[in-house]
């Protein structure tokens, strides 16, 4: 990992100290980024219907917002007051902004959502607002002022299309310029204006409620418990109201639900697929002219393969999960996959790699791409 990154600290002594916990302001933290693509693309990009989109505009008190694809009218309007666009899942359409996350690898991937970029007119912004995850604000272009605020009142403003805070106190202030960073932890409250168009990179990380978590297991226990048997009451007691729920009943049911039980390893299943599982709007792309089997294994043998950057892969000991499925993994291929998991990458592939058909599955899922460089 580069030493600037985190401003000279290691990434254990971060994980420690701010992560989570406290702001990092880092100057210089990728010396000479300017940002992954220009204007032009970026608001192409807003207006393609396959790509999550917001336009947000303000005059200080009031606030407009309008979700994607964003029609090109108006992002060409007058300027008369400062406006914003913004483009999530940048890492799923640019392979260096995939790379560009996978510098915080120092997190696991279970906990790296996204990529999005902002670009701002003279002023523009999305207002004072906190968020419930930890996220990394890299400058590109321009300058952009940051105020935050560890405040504990999140008051909103009513009505407003976006989660504006009402009271906002800044209690420190910094003008970022292209490379440098600021860290956030969850719940901190912050303020992004744009001094000059500019543009900013941000790289979030996914926080999933408790809730959802229970809600999901409790849906992965459904599809995976088989509770044997019909209700039956041979026993059945004559009762004064027919409209009573049975007691006998009642007690019955609760003794099989009470049966139920589930292990640490059973979690974890749940975890694999869940974290893993793409969001509702990603959808894979089959290669358009596929290589045949005996072509893939000739080509990866010395160009390797790469993971799509809409693609997951986790691990937990040997066994994995790809894009929210287990992994039936191949006698042998244990090794390979987990380095593939890792770095995302394989440089070569021999050609007696037990994965080597479960690699050309993926291909043919367009799960991952033959050749290991970035396009």
């Amino acid at each position: 990992m580069d030493k600037t990154l985190l401003g000279g600290l290691s990434p254990r002594t971060f994980l420690r100290d701010y992560w989570q916990k406290k702001p990092l302001l880092i100057r210089g933290a990728i010396p000479g980024f300017n940002g992954l693509l220009p204007r032009e693309a970026l608001l192409d990009l807003a207006r393609d219907e396959d790509v999550e989109s917001r336009f947000i505009a303000h005059d200080g008190r009031h606030w407009e917002m309008e979700r994607g694809p964003l029609p090109a009218s108006l992002v060409r309007r007058p300027r008369t007051k400062p406006w914003t666009v913004l483009v999530q899942g940048l890492n799923m359409l640019l392979p260096e902004a995939d790379a560009l996350m996978r510098r915080f690898s120092f997190v696991p991937y279970a906990r790296l959502d996204d990529v999005m970029v902002s670009y701002a007119t003279d002023g523009g912004g999305v207002g004072p607002h906190f968020d419930s995850y930890d996220v990394f604000l890299l400058q590109g272009t321009g300058r952009r002022r940051w105020q935050i605020s560890e405040q504990t009142d999140f008051t909103l403003v009513e009505d407003a299309p976006l989660r504006i805070l009402k009271n906002f106190v800044p209690e420190q202030e910094w003008v970022l310029e292209p490379g440098d960073m600021l860290y956030l932890p969850p719940k901190c409250a912050h303020n992004g204006i744009a001094e000059g168009e500019c543009t900013t990179y941000s790289i979030g990380f996914r926080t999933p409620s408790m809730q959802e978590l229970a809600s999901g297991f409790l849906d992965h226990l459904r599809e995976e418990i088989r509770v044997p048997g019909m209700y039956a009451d041979p026993d059945l007691a004559l009762q004064a109201d027919p409209a009573q729920l049975p007691v006998a009943m009642v007690d019955k049911v609760t003794a099989v639900l009470e049966a139920i039980r589930w292990s640490r390893k059973e979690v974890e299943s749940f975890l694999g697929g869940y974290l893993s599982e793409p969001k509702p709007h990603v959808f894979f792309d089959p290669p358009e002219e596929a290589l045949s089997a005996k072509r893939f294994a000739r080509q990866v043998a010395t160009q390797g393969v790469r993971l799509d950057g809409r693609t997951l892969l986790l691990r937990s000991g040997r066994q994995f999960w790809i894009n929210g499925e287990p992994v039936d993994v191949p006698p042998g291929a244990a090794e390979l996959l987990r380095e593939l998991a890792s770095a995302r990458r394989l440089a070569r592939i021999p050609a007696h790699a037990g994965a080597l058909d479960l690699l050309y599955e993926w291909y043919c899922d367009g799960f991952l791409h033959a050749g290991a460089g970035i396009d």
